[in-house]
């Protein structure tokens, strides 16, 4: 297409309004110098693909109106220069990641009867659902989670009875060397005194 009032280096690709079908190719993540990409008003089917977030140029991307399904890539809030994001009507669900542009889109970019939750729309997440049931790789992060929690266990009870191994080691070294610190400090202030007297 051809815009009279806009610059050549812009880079757009607009499919919308046509009735294309199947699933959004991963190669489109591959075209990284693009700004506006419009793919509304199709019948496309499948996840959004997180190789988008590798276009780290864009603008504008306009998903709506399709019937796409899984849940919202965490790497699109990799798109810092995204200002237009419409993803309704369709088939989403789960939590609409947070940080960076999103936290700038409203509902309007998520309309339709959805299973999205989370902020800007009213419908709260519940991550219980969301869990996975407890597998052998998960009982192994648990224990690596609780390997660490008793390493900063174990450093702080070492930095406490250190301290308190130090405080008694100390009160008994002064409490020795009290006496020949007093006949020290008595000593330095007679001649002190003396040095007074003379002058």
């Amino acid at each position: 297409m051809e815009y009279a009032k806009v610059l050549e280096i812009f880079s757009a690709i607009d499919l919308s309004c046509n009735k294309f079908e199947g699933e959004i190719l991963d190669v489109v993540g591959i075209l990284k110098g693009l700004e506006l990409l419009n793919l509304s008003n199709n019948i496309l089917v499948g996840p959004i693909p997180p190789t988008l977030g590798n276009l780290k140029n864009l603008e504008a991307l306009d998903l709506s109106q399709n019937k796409l399904t899984g849940s919202i890539p965490t790497q699109l809030t990799q798109l810092n220069f995204l200002e237009v994001f419409n993803i309704s009507h369709n088939h989403l669900i789960g939590p609409i990641p947070k940080g960076q542009q999103f936290d700038t889109f409203d509902n309007s970019s998520f309309d339709g009867k959805s299973g999205l939750c989370g902020w800007p729309l009213l419908r709260k997440c519940d991550y219980s659902k969301a869990l996975p049931p407890p597998s052998s790789t998960s009982k192994g992060n648990e224990d690596s989670g609780l390997l660490a929690e008793f390493g900063w266990k174990t450093v702080v009870l070492g930095y406490g009875c250190g301290f308190l191994v130090g405080v008694v080691i100390g009160n008994i070294v002064f409490a020795r060397t009290h006496e020949w610190l007093m006949r020290t400090y008595r000593i330095r202030l007679s001649r002190g005194r003396r040095m007074r007297k003379i002058q």
